[in-house]
């Protein structure tokens, strides 16, 4: 089942204060997802449970965090990975692009997301004893971002 992740007060008062601050990064990449590319609708600094999302699309469950110096510091990767489960937990997949890849392909980021997106959406509305279409589902992120994660290496 497909739920909207929103959070407390505090989360959402500070995903509205990010909106504003957004890093070179995320706004080079938001002017291009603000566009809807491929009619998928992606959230800016979206609330979810205790967290900010960088940007999100409810339709595919789909969280893209983009990792700038930041995520190479001390305590970081534990927190990105706590995030990464807890958000796995709630049936969201997490999309995680370099802001180096960003600042130097971002069309290709942004095609790599988009066919991520586009992988994990659901045909049609399931209900809700049905199972999900993809299943686990890293696989398909894997293949639909192979050439955005190439470039990384």
């Amino acid at each position: 089942m497909r739920v909207m992740l929103t959070g407390p007060t505090p989360t959402i008062q500070n995903a509205r204060r990010l909106r504003r601050n957004l890093s070179l990064p995320e706004a080079m990449l938001w002017q291009k997802l603000r566009q809807r590319p491929a009619g998928i609708k992606f959230r800016r600094q979206h609330p979810a449970g205790r967290y900010v999302l960088d940007f999100f699309c409810a339709q595919s469950q789909l969280a893209v965090e983009i990792d700038g110096r930041s995520h190479d510091c001390e305590g970081a990767p534990g927190h990105d990975a706590q995030r990464d489960a807890w958000l796995r937990e709630q049936g969201v997949r997490v999309l995680r692009m370099s802001a180096a890849d960003v600042m130097t392909d971002l069309d290709g980021v942004v095609a790599g997301l988009v066919a991520a997106a586009a992988a994990a959406a659901p045909l049609h509305r399931a209900s809700a004893r049905s199972p999900s279409p993809g299943g686990g589902g890293s696989e398909v992120l894997v293949a639909a971002v192979g050439a955005a994660s190439e470039r990384q290496s």
